[in-house]
C-alpha cells in the first residue's frame, strides 16, 4: 500500500506530516511514501532529501490522493480534499469531530476511515501517538519565547553595576502538556513562576519544576480532572468565583500570564477578565494559548497581538507549533509513524484497522462507511494522577504510641544481633587461645559501637565524616603494627590486614577531601 502526505493549504501552515526519517520508518513497515512537491520546504525538508530517503515526489495534490491508499496530513482537510476520498480509503490527520459535522457525514458518504489524530486516548500504550501532547509542549514552549520577546526585562534578576534588575514574575493557568512546558521554560530562564489548576493533584508535579502552586482557599470539592482521562472538567459557579477572585489578587503584580486552559469539546473558559487585565503593569504581556477556541482573556484576539490602553500585549497566536515547523513536523510524524506501526501488525505493508483496539478504535471517526464518533471510553484507565488521600493528624497519644513502638522494635533488633554476636564468640572461644580472645572481643565490641554510631548519622555528614575516621584509622594501624611482632599467627595476619585496610580508608579520605576542595577553588 502507499502512504501519502500532500501540502497543507492551511494559510500561513509550515508543518508537514512526513520527514524523511519518518518516511524510512514506513518503508521498513512495507509501505510506499508518496510526498506532494513542496509540502515540506516551509518545514525545511526539501524535495531532494525526500527522493534521497525513497520517497516518490508527487507534482500536485490531486494526483497524491488518487494515487495514496492512506493520507497523512496535519490540518483539518477542508471540502475539496475530502471529496477526493474514495472507498476504503484512510486518512489520518486532526479532525475535530465534535465540531465537523459535515465532515464526518462527507466522509462516510465516500466510504473512507478516518482517524482523528486529537482523539488518541490518553492511556500509556498511546502516549507515543499523541499528537495533541507533542504539539501542546511546543506550544508551550514557544508561548515563553513568544511572551519574552515582548517584555521589555529580563526574565531572571541581575545586580549589575548600573543597578539592580528584579526577577520577572510568570502565572501559568492550566497544568497539563502546554502548561509545564511554559513552566518549564520560565523557570529555566530565571523567573517567579506561579502555576494554578483545577486539578490539585498536578500541585506535585508544578512543584518539581521550581514552580509555587496556587492553592485556593475552598472548602468545597473540587472537580476531579482524573475522570476526564487527565483533562480538566468544568468546575462549579462557586469554585469558578473562588477562582476568579484569586486572579484577580495575583493580576497586579504578575508580569506575563500564559494561559492554557481547555476542556474537551467546549469553548475555552473565560478567566481572565477585562478588570483583570486594566489591573496589570504596564509592559505585562499576556499569552492565551486558548485563543483557537475562544480565549481565556475576555480581549483576546485570535491570530493578532494588540496591546490595550493600559499597556498590557495580549498575544492571541493560534500556529504556535507552526512556527517551529521543523521540530513540530519531526514530532508529529513520528506520531503518525507509531499509529502506523500499530495498524501495521505484520508489517507487510497492510492495514489490519482493527476496532478491538483501544486506541485505534478511541481515534477512529468513520470507519466502513459509519459514523463511530464518539468513541466508547477505553477499556484502560487513562493516565491521570490519583488525588492523595489527606494524611490523617495524629493525636499526642497516637505519636507516642508510635514511638514506643518503634523503639520496642530497635531494642528487639539490638538484643537479636547481640544474640548472635554472643553465640559466635562462644563458638571461637571453645577452639581460640586465650590471649586471642581477649584481643577479638575488643574488635568485635568496637565494631558494633562503631556501626551503631555511623548507622545514625546522616548521608550529608558522611563527607565530614571522613575526617574523624581518618584519625581513627590512624589509632588502627598504631594499634596493629604493635600487635604485628605477635607470636600467634592469627594475631599476625589479622594486624596486617588491619594495617592495610586503614591505610586504604585514610588515604581514599585524603582523595575524597582533596578533590571537594578543589570544587570550592576558583579558576
Amino acid at each position: 500500500m502507499k502512504i501519502g502526505t500532500p501540502k497543507e493549504t492551511f494559510a500561513g501552515e509550515a508543518r508537514v506530516a512526513m520527514t524523511p526519517d519518518s518516511a524510512r520508518a514506513l518503508q521498513k513497515l512495507g509501505y510506499d511514501c508518496l510526498i506532494e512537491t513542496g509540502a515540506g520546504a516551509a518545514a525545511g525538508f526539501s524535495d531532494a532529501a525526500y527522493e534521497e530517503a525513497g520517497v516518490e515526489v508527487i507534482k500536485t495534490a490531486a494526483a497524491l490522493w488518487k494515487e495514496a491508499d492512506i493520507v497523512a496530513k496535519v490540518r483539518q482537510p477542508n471540502e475539496t480534499e475530502l471529496k477526493r476520498l474514495t472507498k476504503g480509503k484512510t486518512l489520518i490527520s486532526f479532525f475535530n469531530p465534535a465540531a465537523n459535522d459535515a465532515g464526518m457525514e462527507l466522509a462516510k458518504s465516500k466510504g473512507a476511515n478516518v482517524i482523528a489524530m486529537e482523539q488518541v486516548p490518553r492511556i500509556s500504550r498511546a502516549q507515543k501517538m499523541d499528537a495533541l501532547s507533542s504539539m501542546a509542549n511546543i506550544a508551550g514552549y514557544r508561548a515563553v519565547i513568544e511572551a519574552g520577546n515582548n517584555f521589555g526585562r529580563f526574565f531572571t534578576g541581575q545586580i549589575t553595576a548600573a543597578g539592580k534588575v528584579p526577577p520577572a514574575k510568570v502565572l501559568v493557568v492550566g497544568a497539563g502538556v502546554a502548561g509545564l512546558a511554559a513552566i518549564g521554560t520560565a523557570t529555566s530562564l530565571g523567573a517567579i513562576t506561579y502555576a494554578f489548576d483545577v486539578r490539585p493533584e498536578v500541585a506535585e508535579q508544578v512543584e518539581s519544576m521550581g514552580a509555587q502552586f496556587v492553592f485556593l482557599d475552598f472548602e468545597e470539592e473540587q472537580q476531579d480532572g482524573a475522570a476526564t482521562g487527565g483533562y480538566a472538567s468544568v468546575s462549579s459557579p462557586e469554585f469558578r468565583e473562588a477562582q476568579l477572585a484569586k486572579f484577580r489578587e495575583l493580576a497586579p503584580d504578575m508580569d506575563i500570564v500564559i494561559t492554557t486552559a481547555l476542556i474537551p469539546n467546549r469553548e475555552a473558559p473565560e478567566l481572565w477578565t477585562e478588570d483583570m487585565v486594566k489591573s496589570m503593569k504596564p509592559g505585562s504581556v499576556i499569552v492565551d494559548l486558548a485563543a483557537e477556541k475562544g480565549g481565556n482573556c475576555k480581549l483576546t484576539v485570535a491570530d493578532e497581538k494588540i496591546v490595550t490602553d493600559n499597556g498590557v500585549t495580549i498575544i492571541g497566536y493560534t500556529d504556535f507549533p507552526s512556527r517551529m515547523a521543523a521540530q513540530s513536523s519531526t514530532l508529529y510524524a513520528t506520531n503518525i509513524r507509531h499509529m502506523m506501526t500499530d495498524l501495521t501488525p505484520e508489517k507487510d505493508g497492510q492495514i489490519n484497522h482493527d476496532m478491538e483496539d483501544d486506541v485505534i478504535r478511541g481515534a477512529t471517526v468513520t470507519f466502513d462507511g459509519e459514523i463511530t464518533f464518539p468513541p466508547p471510553p477505553p477499556k484502560v484507565q487513562a493516565i491521570a494522577a490519583k488525588p492523595k488521600e489527606a494524611k490523617k493528624e495524629l493525636t499526642a497519644e497516637e505519636k507516642r504510641a508510635q514511638e514506643i513502638a518503634a523503639f520496642k522494635q530497635q531494642t528487639k533488633n539490638q538484643v537479636g544481633l547481640l544474640a548472635i554476636a554472643a553465640v559466635l564468640l562462644l563458638a571461637v572461644g571453645l577452639v581460640a587461645p586465650a590471649s586471642f580472645m581477649q584481643h577479638f572481643m575488643v574488635f568485635v565490641l568496637a565494631v558494633f559501637v562503631g556501626f551503631q554510631v555511623i548507622w545514625n548519622v546522616s548521608h550529608s555528614l558522611h563527607t565530614p565524616l571522613m575526617a574523624v575516621t581518618n584519625a581513627i584509622s590512624s589509632i588502627i594501624i598504631l594499634g596493629a603494627l604493635v600487635q604485628i611482632g605477635s607470636s600467634s599467627v592469627i594475631i599476625a595476619i589479622l594486624a596486617a590486614l588491619s594495617v592495610f585496610m586503614a591505610s586504604v580508608n585514610i588515604f581514599g579520605g585524603f582523595l575524597v577531601t582533596r578533590r571537594m576542595l578543589a570544587m570550592f577553588q576558583k579558576s
